[in-house]
């Protein structure tokens, strides 16, 4: 029996939580077997007497730390997403995140070596710290930017296989049944059908490159419009820019929690959370 495409996307919504940290799982169970037994070969065949169990040690503990700050790249992809990383302000903001990343990736990974030698009663020296560093940031960036390529063009063809959004144009005869320049519905393709999604039930809006992203009930549908063009064509009394990023519903703003950073970050009823720079902060506050 043929299985069309909205049954796969049902069934995969449906294991998607285990399906995506299954993905990583696999990928680092796969990389850090095949790395160790490669790392092995090349320090045989280079006449370099080592144990296997050390080999595995330094390939294994360097790998689980990555795994472990996938979720963190995650949300720094939906922070900055990545097709902003190369407007300056947020080019310098990963820059600046791969270096934490890269120190907590080496200090964690050291721990793990420095216990497992232990337990084999034997002792860890990573080397000298300052030239180790530098060599172990290279790698770290390079993973650092892959990770977020990923999670972003996955992102990307999850949201054209739920669908894609479109505004409602001018009729070919006849008035048009409801207001074009503030639309009170979107007109949505998915997987080969039209349906619409009424505006009141947008939660947020990211932009998203030439796209921004309207998020309805954990579904993000892209439409093909800039920031300052889908502000213009809203409700301006429901719907407030709080980030040069997001736009917000305030229909679904709960609470607004200040940050140390002098930014806030909108918490709302769904569940879901949208950043507030300070630059718009006041104003959401005042509308709320």
């Amino acid at each position: 029996m043929r299985v069309s495409s909205t049954d796969l996307l049902q069934r995969y919504q449906r294991w998607r939580r285990v399906a995506e940290p299954g993905f990583w799982i696999a990928l680092t169970l796969m990389q850090a077997s095949v790395n160790s037994s490669l790392a092995w070969l090349d320090l045989q065949r280079a006449g370099i007497d080592t144990a296997f169990w050390e080999v595995a040690v330094w390939e294994w503990s360097s790998n689980l730390v990555l795994l472990a700050l996938v979720p963190v790249l995650v949300l720094a992809e939906r922070y900055r997403p990545l097709h902003l990383v190369f407007q300056r302000q947020n080019l310098r903001w990963h820059l600046a995140a791969s270096v934490v990343y890269s120190l907590v990736h080496v200090a964690a990974m050291v721990a793990l070596r420095k216990i497992a030698y232990w337990s084999q009663d034997s002792d860890y020296d990573f080397g000298d710290w300052w030239r180790e560093l530098p060599y172990e940031y290279m790698k770290d960036v390079r993973a650092y930017f892959l990770v977020l390529l990923a999670v972003g063009f996955y992102r990307l063809l999850l949201m054209r296989w739920q669908g894609e959004a479109t505004l409602l144009g001018e009729p070919d005869e006849g008035p048009p049944v409801e207001p074009v320049q503030q639309p009170e519905r979107f007109l949505v393709r998915k997987l080969g059908k039209d349906f619409l999604l009424p505006a009141l039930e947008i939660e947020w809006i990211q932009a998203w490159g030439n796209y921004v992203n309207l998020h309805v009930r954990g579904h993000d549908y892209p439409l093909r419009s800039t920031m300052a063009a889908i502000e213009h064509r809203l409700d301006g009394k429901r719907f407030v820019r709080v980030h040069r990023s997001y736009i917000v519903n305030l229909d679904f703003v709960q609470s607004i929690v200040p940050l140390e950073s002098g930014d806030a970050r909108a918490s709302l009823s769904t569940g879901g959370e949208v950043p507030v720079s300070r630059r718009y902060r006041d104003a959401l506050k005042s509308t709320c």
